[in-house]
């Protein structure tokens, strides 16, 4: 190959309308996003670990009943939403537009369903005293870390929640495209992803004897 043609590729390469890292730039940035808040939840896990072992007083306030049970439907419930999203991103390849409208509001429906159980369970906390900077049980750390880490997870499910609305009725209408879902289920499964780390690290690991 000659300098004029290696001009040639490098002009076509550079000169837009390529995909350099085969994908699109809507995936792409998902994608840097994920990793982005991956590090962020990393960054909390490992702290709310590292308080963990560093304080002895460190509390054990849930109990089987109803703290463990609520939270293990929120995860079923998480889980199950995943699915559905997988539904959804396979009908939207397919073009089937009114079952990706409808798989997408079943899993928008166990989004909802999360976020009001964290909320029941976080008022049950709080009428056992449970506060950001207070316990009775121990090491008043422990509420400042339950609430930012849940807090923070709990944030990212209520948002993935409108997100899927706004994608839904796009798609709906023919403004978005598939790869608009898809990237719509890459947030989805990120957020679920976390609460697999979430769920024993926070709660499975502090279960009252």
């Amino acid at each position: 190959m000659d300098h004029a043609e290696q001009e040639g590729v490098v002009s076509s390469v550079w000169s837009g309308g390529t995909r350099p890292l085969a994908m699109g730039s809507k995936k792409l940035g998902m994608w840097l996003f994920i990793i982005s808040d991956a590090l962020t939840f990393s960054a909390l896990l490992l702290s709310y670990s590292y308080l963990r072992l560093a304080n002895k007083d460190w509390p054990r306030p849930f109990t089987f009943h109803p703290s463990i049970t609520f939270s293990t439907v929120m995860t079923v419930v998480l889980l199950a939403s995943s699915l559905t999203m997988v539904f959804a991103v396979a009908a939207a390849a397919r073009g089937d537009r009114s079952a990706t409208v409808k798989w997408i509001l079943a899993t928008m429906l166990g989004g909802g369903l999360f976020v009001g159980l964290h909320l029941r369970e976080w008022l049950h906390l709080i009428e056992q005293g449970l506060r950001p900077f207070g316990n009775p049980w121990g090491s008043p750390l422990f509420g400042a870390v339950f609430f930012g880490v849940t807090g923070l997870h709990m944030t990212h499910v209520a948002i993935g929640v409108i997100y899927l609305g706004i994608v839904a009725i796009g798609f709906g209408r023919g403004r978005f495209s598939a790869e608009d879902v898809e990237v719509n289920g890459l947030y989805w499964h990120f957020v679920d992803l976390v609460w697999m780390f979430v769920f024993p690290l926070v709660y499975l690991m502090s279960i009252k004897y």
